[in-house]
């Protein structure tokens, strides 16, 4: 029998194939299982109008079969198998497919009734087959023929077509598995339970029962009797033949077939998360692009939530195979704790199954889950109020980080499931405040702080609360960039109280405020002097009532700005500081105390009551003291 050659283009493709093309060896068999899959859905199709087929739906199968002794594993079907020419076409020119083929012939007839799977259109995930395979033999008869085909090839170096015997329809591909090295352990594929979990893995919802012969301890009388009279047992390995995949996924059943519970309890087996799930989103869609999802908003953060192991949490089918298992082009990143599937049997696919082909339907699938995920997660903030809340303290760093992506490019989308304390625990949205401010408010005054409670005692806050208007509290330094991202609610600005003009002063206000600074100009820059660098500036404070001081910032960069840029990752983001205001209450008597230690002449007291003051805005609004000692040492001297 001559050896046949692989075309010279279709040698470098195989050698491509077996080393670059496929990443992950173990999906050598979801390939396998794929193509017996199509197959038996060829024959299938065909016995609805060839009652010669004689066979049913029941009686398909694909049988996954090791042999450690020989070293070989088989995967067979009674599929519609192949003929001599199809083998030569198939088989021996890389890229050419009879699924795709047999696809198009279906398109032109336009035929109607049961979906086909086209998983293995390209044709060349057979290939695979070689990055753990040294040699392939296909033995296969064509439905309608007598005679059999055996194919076999050990590689680029060509492959062998001739008849043979076969007792049925259908195709079986020996794998003669490599021998094991340092690096690879091919023995592996042989055993039981590593070929349960990849199909499992990849296959577990391939339409046909995949079936293997599974070893398990069985517990028997033996016949005899202890010395009570009570039986005696032992135990047996026996060998059983079932099937090891689910076949028909959860999210392909209808709600009628299957409740909500049913879905959280496979979520919460799946995923091992013991918390049920805050929200569960269904989607069965029809139309240009046609999917299956079930998705799952976490009751509560992974701790790993931002490793790689992590990240993405939806795993993409096309029909029952899986493609990948985490997909991170279906959803943006603020919607990346999401876990769950799709399923669509409309992806263009690449050559190697692992990547998508084309985008453009994964965009659309895109876009629709994510305006089914936002219209869940709005529907529970309407309805559960503490759950949202819950579900906010857990994920609302995804909302935010995706208002400040790109520039703002999808802050209008998320704008709506931003939640902000108030006034004690109370939590609103940004409409819903600007829905109750007084017509007198012309903007949303917000303080940032590590905690709310210190946000809700910083000294600014007095002069907005004094006017019956109310604030959100901001106790992350993201939300700063998240509002300046924003720059608006319906119109209405954002105002920060420790570091933007309120616009409550008059004009009569704001010209004696100037005329008072102008009075008091040579012992603020006195003041200065004294505080030296800690400090850009002094001046008085048109905002504080019952404080001595505060610290306010001029610039982009504030005091909680500053605190997030110490925790990052490089030196130079670290040395990013704030550009600091000392502000001194005109009102205050210590302010009075110090002014009278100036007008005496006593500039050395007045030297320390100013760095007293200083240290003292420093504790206020947050910002780290560098020398506590020296601080308590100008204390001490007080008394």
């Amino acid at each position: 029998m001559a050896k046949k050659q692989f075309k010279a283009e279709s040698k470098r493709l195989l050698d491509l194939m077996i080393n670059s093309i496929y990443t992950n060896r173990e999906i050598f068999l979801r390939e396998i299982i794929s193509n017996a899959s199509d197959a038996i859905d060829k024959l299938c199709y065909l016995s609805l109008t060839d009652t010669n087929v004689g066979m049913s739906r029941a009686d398909y199968k694909i049988d996954v079969i090791p042999n450690k002794d020989e070293r070989t594993l088989t995967v067979r079907d009674n599929g519609i198998g192949m003929t001599a020419e199809e083998c030569e076409n198939n088989l021996g020119v890389i890229a050419k497919s009879g699924t795709l083929k047999f696809r198009d012939e279906m398109d032109k007839e336009q035929a109607e009734g049961e979906d086909l799977s086209i998983i293995g259109q390209f044709g060349v995930g057979f290939y695979s087959a070689f990055m753990v395979a040294d040699e392939v033999t296909v033995i296969t008869r064509k439905y309608g023929e007598d005679m059999g085909v055996k194919w076999t090839s050990r590689g680029a170096d060509g492959y062998t077509v001739a008849p043979c015997e076969k007792e049925t329809v259908g195709t079986d591909v020996i794998m003669h598995i490599k021998p094991d090295t340092d690096e690879e352990i091919f023995g592996s594929f042989l055993e039981v339970w590593k070929l349960k979990a990849l199909i499992k893995k990849y296959s577990d919802y391939v339409r046909w029962p995949i079936r293997m012969d599974v070893e398990r301890r069985e517990r028997y009388e033996t016949g005899e009797k202890d010395d009570e009279g009570n039986p005696k047992y032992d135990y047996r390995v026996v060998t059983e033949n079932e099937t090891v995949n689910s076949m028909i996924p959860i999210w392909q059943r209808s709600k009628s077939e299957v409740t909500d519970d049913d879905c959280i309890a496979w979520y919460k087996e799946k995923n091992r998360d013991r918390k049920d799930p805050c929200a569960l989103v269904r989607i069965n869609a029809e139309g240009a692009v046609s999917y299956k999802a079930m998705l799952f908003i976490p009751g509560e953060e992974n701790e790993n939530a931002f490793t790689g192991d992590n990240k993405g949490g939806i795993t993409l089918y096309s029909n029952g195979v899986m493609i990948m298992e985490k997909c991170d082009k279906l959803v943006h990143d603020y919607f990346e704790f999401v876990k769950g599937v799709v399923d669509s049997p409309d992806l263009s696919l690449n050559i190697s199954r692992e990547m998508l082909q084309h985008d453009r339907q994964l965009r659309v699938i895109g876009q629709n889950l994510e305006k089914r995920i936002k219209g869940e997660l709005e529907k529970l903030m309407r309805d559960d109020r503490s759950k949202y809340e819950e579900f906010f303290r857990n994920f609302g760093v995804h909302i935010k980080c995706g208002i400040c992506d790109e520039y703002g490019r999808y802050k209008d989308f998320l704008r709506d499931l931003l939640i902000y304390c108030t006034s004690g625990d109370r939590q609103v949205t940004l409409k819903e405040y600007v829905e109750k401010m007084p017509e007198s408010q012309k903007a949303i005054y917000y303080a940032s702080s590590d905690s709310l409670k210190h946000a809700m005692s910083l000294p600014q806050c007095e002069d907005v609360r004094s006017r019956g208007y109310e604030l959100i509290y901001l106790t992350s330094p993201l939300d700063e960039m998240v509002l300046e991202c924003l720059g608006d609610q319906d119109g209405k600005p954002f105002c920060n109280v420790v570091t933007d003009d309120l616009g409550f002063e008059t004009d009569d206000e704001k010209k004696a405020a100037e005329e008072r600074d102008i009075e008091n100009k040579e012992l603020l820059d006195f003041i200065k002097d004294s505080v030296g660098d800690d400090v850009a500036s002094v001046r008085l404070s048109r905002k504080l009532t019952s404080q001595p001081c505060c610290l306010t910032t001029e610039g982009g960069i504030t005091l909680e700005m500053e605190k997030y840029f110490r925790r990052g990752p490089s030196e130079e983001m670290r040395k990013v500081r704030a550009k600091r205001v000392l502000e001194l209450n005109p009102e205050h008597h210590a302010f009075a105390a110090l002014k009278a230690a100036w007008d005496a002449g006593d500039r050395e007291k007045a030297r320390n009551m100013s760095l007293i003051l200083a240290r003292l805005a420093e504790m206020v609004s947050g910002a780290e003291i560098e020398d506590p000692a020296a601080f308590a040492a100008l204390v001490s001297e007080l008394f």
